[in-house]
């Protein structure tokens, strides 16, 4: 028996934890993508989203296990999309278009509150250390690089994305209407571009770009801080 305790205390399970709390970002970039898609569409006339139970901060109720993995492997992803009836909004594609832009504004901001959340773990880090800084650091660092990779992919305009719904609400309505009878072929479109890796590059560099904005807003703050009490 000691030697297989001695074999399992050589082994590194940093990976499970490093994977853990990639999971535990990741459904909380989800949930709050998918909340703000279901609370947008309330206020615009549509309860389809609150009748079905997707207006919960539970964020298994809100998981694609597909999007999940592609966000915990490659830090881009998607949601299982809430339910929307376009037919009770008053301006049915405008509704839908804002509807759609809810998601991934909601997860910019989400990622700009993370930060900042993460500057002031790191501050305090710095000082006086601490598992928990450090934790809060680590946490909220991958709550935003997810969170903007979430925002991000959801711009591409293919459907089911939330671009796409916010690309047609610019499109005559004969053609828009024409656009949703393929939308089901949309998912596949989305696989052969991942798959092939098409849109890596752009995407990589509008995340990069935009975390790296919102990176330095949010720690002009602590910067002054740190001048000030050291």
């Amino acid at each position: 028996m000691q030697p297989f305790v001695r074999w399992l205390g050589q082994l590194d399970f940093s990976f499970v934890w490093e994977y853990g709390i990639i999971v535990a970002a990741s459904l909380l970039c989800i949930m709050f993508h998918e909340v703000s898609h279901g609370l947008t569409a309330l206020a615009l006339g549509d309860p389809t989203a609150k009748n079905a139970g997707r207006l919960s901060f539970n964020p298994i109720k809100h998981v694609d296990i597909f999007g999940l993995l592609m966000m915990a492997i490659f830090r881009f992803g998607w949601a299982k999309p809430v339910p929307i009836d376009m037919r009770n909004f008053k301006h049915p594609v405008q509704g839908m278009a804002i509807t759609a832009a809810a998601g991934p504004l909601s997860n910019v901001v989400l990622a700009f509150v993370a930060l900042c959340i993460r500057a002031g773990a790191l501050y305090f880090n710095l000082r006086s250390g601490g598992a928990v800084s450090g934790f809060l650091v680590t946490f909220f660092e991958y709550v935003a690089v997810l969170s903007v990779g979430l925002a991000v992919f959801n711009v591409i305009p293919i459907p089911p994305l939330d671009g796409s719904k916010v690309v047609n609400a610019l499109l005559p309505q004969r053609i828009y209407y024409k656009i949703l009878r393929y939308e089901k072929y949309g998912f596949l479109i989305m696989i052969v571009v991942l798959y092939l890796g098409i849109l890596n590059g752009p995407l990589n560099f509008c995340r990069n770009a935009l975390l790296d904005g919102l990176t330095k807003i949010s720690s002009f703050p602590f910067y002054i801080l740190q001048s000030l009490f050291g």
